[in-house]
């Protein structure tokens, strides 16, 4: 007779295995957003490099999926992190947004760039996305275009359009 070990060892393979086939919808999308940030704003080939390998994996309907990405609960996991990331700034639907936000989320990509908090450690870890870790100099180029983009905001349209009401 198998050990009380035995049996628990065997149900948590078991579960491991059933699990693998629980697999949450992908964020990929195949057509190009007509809200997507590009329609509206001036993004330069080196802005649109540093985004691309650094910000749209989790702030757009386009993520690229790594290998491991397949693996449960990896793969939860990574849904959770991506849905979380869209639902505070989604580049393929930005220009849907009121001004107000658009012009909010500018300044916030200006602050967590500076603070470093974007893009997340848990992205970087153990050398997982290693051109995702900004440089400086791309920090730099990061903070310039969205400041760039805030002063264009600010003599197309009224400051009052700016701001963001309180509610």
């Amino acid at each position: 007779m198998r050990s009380w070990k035995s049996k628990v060892l065997l149900i948590i393979i078991a579960i491991i295995v059933i699990i693998q086939f629980i697999r949450p919808e992908k964020n990929v999308s195949s057509e190009p957003s007509p809200t997507d940030i590009s329609t509206k704003y001036s993004i330069t080939d080196p802005v649109k490099g540093v985004l691309e390998k650094a910000c749209t994996d989790c702030h757009s309907n386009n993520t690229r999926y790594p290998w491991y990405s397949q693996v449960q609960p990896i793969a939860w996991w990574m849904n959770d992190h991506v849905e979380e990331g869209k639902g505070e700034l989604n580049f393929s639907t930005f220009t849907s947004r009121p001004l107000a936000i658009q012009f909010h989320k500018f300044e916030e990509v200006v602050e967590t760039v500076k603070e470093g908090e974007m893009p997340l450690p848990s992205y970087t870890w153990v050398g997982m996305h290693p051109e995702a870790k900004l440089s400086q100099e791309e920090k730099d180029l990061l903070i310039h275009w969205a400041e760039e983009q805030m002063n264009a905001m600010k003599q197309q349209y009224p400051a009052d359009s700016l701001v963001r009401k309180k509610r």
